[in-house]
């Protein structure tokens, strides 16, 4: 999840020390480095959902909120088994990454058409507002963004 277009803020529930898939917390990610610098071909999708000023401003606060609480919040590593069989079991401190995005989109004022903790990133495919804006690998993408930006 970003909350810019050119993908300088990226934030996931993911492996906190790359070699190891455990533990795993919310992270920021980066493109290039730490878990995303292990791969040079990382296929994408990128999808754009337009939000107002307030919720952009929601939405830094919960982003400050995660960052500064990173250690209380763990991967739903149980929720992935609840998602898999369509279980709602909504665990307000541990999250897959879908449900974190999700849950972000909710606390910001974005109408869901389930509960946060069902969701799965295929359904970010057909969300409703959700804009394809590209296809391809991350790192050109984030690459020609960033070209773009200064220069």
């Amino acid at each position: 999840m970003s909350g810019d277009v050119d993908l300088t803020e990226m934030y996931s529930f993911c492996r906190t020390y790359r070699p190891f898939p455990l533990p795993a917390t919310f992270n920021k990610e980066v493109v290039g480095k730490g878990t995303l610098g292990q791969f040079h071909n990382i296929p994408c999708e990128i999808y754009r959902i337009k939000v107002s000023h307030a919720q952009k401003e929601a939405f830094n606060i919960l982003i400050n909120h995660f960052e500064e609480h990173r250690k209380v919040y763990s991967y739903n590593l149980l929720g992935l088994l609840a998602v898999y069989f369509n279980i709602e079991w909504k665990r307000e401190r541990s999250f897959v990454c879908s449900q974190f995005v999700a849950y972000t989109m909710d606390k910001i004022g974005i109408p869901l058409e389930k509960a946060f903790c069902l969701y799965k990133p295929d359904d970010f495919r057909t969300f409703p507002g959700a804009d394809l804006i590209y296809t391809g690998e991350l790192n050109a993408f984030y690459e020609t963004m960033q070209s773009k930006l200064y220069t």
